[in-house]
C-alpha cells in the first residue's frame, strides 16, 4: 500500500477520533448501518455493545497506525481472521462490514474531506484487512473453537480466581499467547485471557481471573462458574514468548494477573537446558494480591536464571481482607518486595537497555511503564507487549 493512500486512510479516521464523542458516535452509526442493512448479522454480537463499540475503534486505530508495518499488521490481521471462525463469519461478512464502517466514516467526515481518492484509499485499505483475515482463516486447520469442562475452581481472594478446564482436544498455543473465552453464563460475550500454564498433549489448561467492578463477564467467571460448566474457547492469538537458545537477557513486568502468560513462559523455559537471565517484576496493589509468589518463589530456587521482585503499591492490605493461612513474606529467592508506582520503580531499577523487554498488564500501566523505560533508555524497539485493547 502506498504512502498517498496510507495517508489519506489516516487523516480520515483520525479526523473522525479526535471530534468529542467521535469514536464513540462512529461506532454507534457502524453498527445502526450493519444491523439495518444485514439484520442477520446481529446474531453474532451480544445484546448489549458497550464494550464491543469501544474494542471496535480501539481495533480500527491499531490497525490504521500500522498500515506502514506490515510485518507487524498482517500477522495481527492473520490471527484475528482465525479467531474470528468462531463466530461463522463468511466472506459475505467482510464486505458488509467494510461496506458498513464506510458509509459511517463518509457521513461522520462530511462531503468536503471524502473525496473519491479518500474512497478509493478506504476500499484498498478494507480489502487488504478482508483479505487477509479470510485468507488466513481459509487456510487454518485447527478447530473453529474448543469447549472446556471445568474441573476446578478456586477463589483466591473474594474477587480473584484461578479456574482450570479439561478441553475436548489439545490446543497447540505457545506460552505467553491469549485467547478469546465465553462463559454459559454470558452467551456471545467473549473475553480474551492468557493461559497460566503451557499447551500440553492432556489438554489442561488454566485461568487466572479477576473480577473487573462494573463488567460483565470478569465478575460471573468469578462467582458463577462451577466445576462441569462448559466454556468455550477460541484460537490463541499474541506474540509474546521467548525463543528458544537465546542469549538476550530479559526483562518481564506483569501487574496484576497479568503474571499469567509470563508465569506460562517461565514454566516453559524451566523444561530447557539453557535460558537467558530473567528478572520479573510482579506489581499488585496490595500484598495478598501477589498471590501466585509460593509458585514463582519454587520456580526461581529451581532455576538461578530467575530473579523476582514483588512490588505493591500499598503496604497495607485492604481492610476486607483475612487469610489465617497466608504464606510467609520471606519466601526463599524472592527479592524484598518493594513499594511503590511499578514503572517507576522497574525503570530505577537497573540499566534495560540491553534486554528483550515484556510487558503485560492494563493498558494504562503498560503504557505508563513502556514510556519511563525509554525515557530511562530502553529503546521502544526492545519493548514488546499484545495490543492494548
Amino acid at each position: 500500500m502506498d504512502s498517498r493512500t496510507v495517508a489519506l486512510i489516516r487523516t480520515t479516521f483520525k479526523a473522525v477520533a479526535a471530534e468529542e464523542g467521535g469514536p464513540e458516535q462512529l461506532a454507534r452509526s457502524f453498527y445502526a448501518i450493519l444491523f439495518t442493512e444485514h439484520p442477520h448479522i446481529r446474531d453474532f454480537f451480544p445484546a448489549a455493545l458497550e464494550a464491543q463499540r469501544d474494542r471496535l475503534v480501539k481495533a480500527i486505530g491499531y490497525a490504521v497506525d500500522r498500515l506502514e508495518e506490515p510485518e507487524r499488521l498482517l500477522p495481527f490481521l492473520a490471527q484475528l481472521g482465525r479467531d474470528h471462525r468462531k463466530y461463522g463469519v463468511v466472506a459475505e461478512h467482510y464486505a458488509a462490514v467494510g461496506h458498513s464502517l464506510k458509509c459511517a466514516l463518509r457521513a461522520h467526515t462530511g462531503t468536503e474531506m471524502w473525496t473519491d481518492e479518500v474512497d478509493q484509499a478506504w476500499d484498498a485499505g478494507l480489502a487488504l484487512i478482508a483479505e487477509t483475515m479470510i485468507g488466513a482463516a481459509e487456510q487454518e486447520t485447527t478447530p473453529p473453537v474448543w469447549t472446556g469442562t471445568v474441573v476446578e475452581h478456586r477463589e483466591v481472594l473474594c474477587n480473584l480466581a484461578v479456574v482450570r478446564l479439561q478441553l475436548d482436544q489439545p490446543m497447540a498455543y505457545a506460552a505467553g499467547q491469549y485467547l478469546s473465552v465465553q462463559i454459559p453464563a454470558r452467551p456471545r460475550m467473549w473475553r480474551y485471557l492468557s493461559p497460566a500454564i503451557p499447551s500440553n498433549p492432556q489438554g489442561e489448561i488454566e485461568f487466572h481471573i479477576r473480577s473487573v467492578s462494573g463488567g460483565w463477564v470478569s465478575p460471573a467467571m468469578v462467582s458463577r462458574t462451577v466445576v462441569g460448566d462448559q466454556w468455550l474457547l477460541g484460537a490463541p492469538m499474541g506474540g509474546l514468548g521467548v525463543p528458544r537458545n537465546t542469549r538476550r537477557k530479559m526483562l518481564m513486568v506483569g501487574c496484576g494477573t497479568g503474571i499469567a502468560p509470563l508465569r506460562a513462559q517461565l514454566l516453559a523455559m524451566s523444561r530447557r537446558r539453557s535460558n537467558p537471565k530473567v528478572h520479573l517484576f510482579v506489581g499488585v496493589h496490595h500484598p495478598c494480591d501477589l498471590y501466585d509468589l509460593p509458585t514463582l518463589s519454587t520456580l526461581a530456587v529451581g532455576n538461578r536464571w530467575l530473579t523476582v521482585t514483588p512490588v505493591t503499591e500499598s503496604d497495607d492490605n485492604p481492610w476486607w481482607y483475612y487469610n489465617p493461612d497466608e504464606p510467609p513474606a520471606d519466601l526463599p529467592a524472592i527479592e524484598p518486595r518493594r513499594t511503590g508506582q511499578i514503572g517507576r520503580i522497574v525503570a530505577e531499577s537497573g540499566d534495560w537497555s540491553d534486554c528483550d523487554v515484556q510487558l503485560v498488564g492494563s493498558p494504562s500501566t503498560v503504557q505508563t511503564t513502556k514510556f519511563r523505560l525509554m525515557a530511562a533508555g530502553t529503546p521502544g524497539d526492545n519493548i514488546r507487549h499484545d495490543p492494548l485493547f
